[in-house]
């Protein structure tokens, strides 16, 4: 701790809360401890992969991140979530806990273990059956066979349902045969390809009796002893921004076969004389349960792009309570950064947000596990977490992306230095914001769903059907449903001030916090629908209706995001015993909820939420509350628990 510590204390104001660190620590850590711990050792006895990334040509550098994550196979934290008769652990909730607290370390390795465990051992568990799974996943799991997931084409992108691979089948000679149909077909960007796998999981539009019956899975070998097979070609897709680690490569396939068993027939299968069969009669009702159970991913890259904001922001506050710069008067020593405003303005709303960020994820992981467990396994609640997911994704990586640029900017010049670790996050964890799902693509996902809440529908709607049935409503019905008016009811029993709760409630008041969120939510729900039957009912083609409007359905969606973070955040400070750390989050908490009502203090405003007098009150609120943060910023980081050798930055941390 900083010596000046007590004395920004005392100049916020306020009496400073005691952090107990190691119970801070505990409670971040959660149910899953034990598997973060080992996470954690491991990272530190391969600490050194942080050197090899640049001190390493990128074909030797490839070699180091397949023996790391090989050999943290062999340690069974990558095979938590895969069935104990193959070697895993029988625990989803445990595999995303494990891949959160991996992405504190090089993040090639955490994206080739993500590649193999996740997407090609996922893929295979959930929509295999038993011959696949006894086939491939005590090898998979144990790191003896790697592979890729082939699903992302050159000219589709997050269109899955368009991608222009086929596999048509032979009946005569019992095979799939599988065909790059055009450049816009190809397989690119695929993690593992360039090097490494044997098998590849193919997403390709099957073809039975010359009908078309959607995109399926397909197990396709793609090498033997190293060698790529006939009628495979792989291409390196060459240097990237980063992730230079991992191998990405294009794949083509020239009438490759293979037998009808390389199917994934958990939802669709084809006999052998060529019948094509499945347990679900709607084709994309087909499609979207399928791609709902690969819903891990996205939960996993939310979770990894907080882990990523965690550490550039240790760095940055750690480096913020040792470096001086300027007198705060004339005569007077210099001053540490973190004791200006301005510094406590550019990283203490970070760490809020991080937090809050921490305990969503939290809320999230836990549906995947109750879904996947099958605690809760209805389709309602896969559609919860659809969702939330595809929100938590986005909010979790953008906010990485942020957060390590202020970071890097606010450590000057040593920021800029290698080995200072800032140049690698930023590079490798750019592309969080694209990969399993463009982050604007998932928002929509989000705003589809909130728009098509009743019963089954939102699986079976497509864009443009999603904006016919919304016209096709009433739209007193979605107002009726978002209840905005309900809203203002329970805030004036729950806060003082009648009409006026927005404008006399107490600003660290969560009802008044989640109040004025929810309310922006459910208002932004009703003018879209608004706006969407009006388009339509004025003759406007329903496509063209939607894309008009893309700007409020990604608005609400964030919307919809930031409500449930802020949510998670106030439960899990009403959760706690009172003390230090309760009394600690609690400011976080409010710092992190008058952050996002200032950030939008535009909107609020517009809607009659918010006055002027009162959103300069909420402004100044904001700065005292970092000033009464400040003193506790370095327990606050050395809570998550960053092994020392991950941090290295000898310049930062001295």
């Amino acid at each position: 701790m900083a010596s000046d510590d007590s004395s920004a204390a005392a100049a916020s104001g306020s009496v400073r809360p005691e952090i107990d660190v190691e119970a801070l620590a505990r409670l971040l850590d959660g149910e899953h401890a034990g598997v973060r711990d080992l996470v954690r050792t491991n990272l530190a006895v391969h600490s050194s992969v942080l050197d090899d990334a640049e001190r390493l040509d990128r074909e030797a550098f490839r070699e180091r991140v397949r023996d790391v994550a090989v050999t943290m196979a062999g340690t069974g934290q990558t095979g938590m979530g895969f069935p104990a008769a193959y070697g895993g652990g029988d625990d989803i909730g445990a595999s995303v806990a494990a891949f959160e607290t991996l992405a504190f370390g090089d993040l090639s390795v955490l994206v080739k273990v993500g590649v193999q465990f996740g997407l090609f051992g996922g893929a295979i568990l959930q929509l295999g059956t038993a011959r696949h799974h006894d086939a491939y996943l005590a090898d998979l799991v144990a790191g003896r066979l790697l592979g890729c997931f082939a699903m992302t084409e050159s000219g589709h992108g997050s269109n899955v349902q368009a991608l222009g691979t086929v596999a048509r089948y032979d009946a005569a000679a019992g095979e799939f045969v599988i065909t790059t149909e055009g450049e816009a077909a190809r397989k690119d960007y695929i993690g593992n390809a360039a090097r490494h796998a044997e098998l590849a999981v193919v997403f390709a539009q099957l073809e039975v009796g010359g009908e078309g019956r959607g995109v399926h899975a397909l197990i396709v070998p793609l090498r033997s002893g190293g060698e790529v097979l006939e009628g495979v070609e792989i291409e390196d897709d060459g240097l990237k921004m980063g992730l230079n680690g991992v191998d990405n490569g294009r794949i083509r396939f020239h009438g490759v076969r293979v037998p009808r068993e390389a199917l994934l027939n958990r939802f669709a299968d084809v006999t052998p004389e060529g019948a094509y069969v499945s347990s679900i009669d709607n084709p994309d009702r087909r499609f979207f349960t399928m791609l709902g159970t690969l819903v891990q991913g996205r939960v996993c890259v939310g979770g990894a792009g907080v882990s990523v904001a965690k550490v550039a922001l240790t760095l940055a506050v750690k480096y913020a309570v040792r470096r001086r710069q300027f007198g705060a008067s004339p005569g007077a020593g210099e001053q540490l950064l973190l004791d200006y405003g301005l510094h406590q303005r550019r990283l203490l709303p970070l760490l809020a947000r991080t937090y809050a960020l921490h305990f969503a994820q939290d809320a999230v992981r836990g549906q995947l596990h109750a879904v996947f467990s099958g605690d809760d396994d209805s389709p309602q609640a896969r559609r919860r977490l659809e969702s939330r997911a595809a929100g938590m994704k986005a909010l979790g990586t953008w906010h990485a992306t942020r957060t390590v640029q202020e970071c890097r900017e606010a450590c000057g010049g040593a920021g800029y230095l290698a080995v200072n670790r800032f140049a690698a996050l930023k590079a490798d964890s750019d592309v969080f914001t694209t990969f399993e799902g463009d982050n604007h693509v998932l928002l929509q996902l989000v705003a589809k769903g909130l728009l098509t809440d009743h019963a089954g529908e939102f699986e079976d709607l497509d864009q443009l059907g999603m904006v016919r049935y919304v016209t096709g409503l009433a739209v007193e019905t979605v107002i009726e449903k978002t209840s905005a008016h309900k809203l203002l009811e329970r805030v004036r029993d729950l806060l003082p001030g009648g009409d006026e709760w927005d404008r006399e409630a107490g600003l660290l008041d969560p009802e008044y916090q989640l109040a004025m969120v929810r309310f922006r939510e459910e208002h932004m729900l009703g003018g879209l629908a608004r706006r969407l039957k009006a388009g339509v009912d004025g003759g406007g083609d329903p496509g063209a209706v939607f894309s008009s409007v893309q700007d409020h359905v990604i608005a609400l969606a964030h919307a919809h995001a930031e409500r449930l973070v802020l949510e998670s955040f106030v439960d899990a400070v009403k959760a706690l015993p009172d003390g230090g750390n309760k009394a600690a989050l609690k400011l976080l908490c409010d710092l992190h909820a008058l952050t996002v009502i200032e950030a939008d203090r535009a909107w609020f405003m517009e809607h009659g939420r918010l006055t002027v007098q009162r959103s300069k009150a909420i402004s100044r609120e904001v700065n005292d509350l970092c000033r009464k943060v400040r003193p506790l910023a370095v327990d606050l980081v050395d809570a998550w628990r960053i092994p020392p050798q991950l941090l290295r930055a000898p310049d930062l941390l001295g």
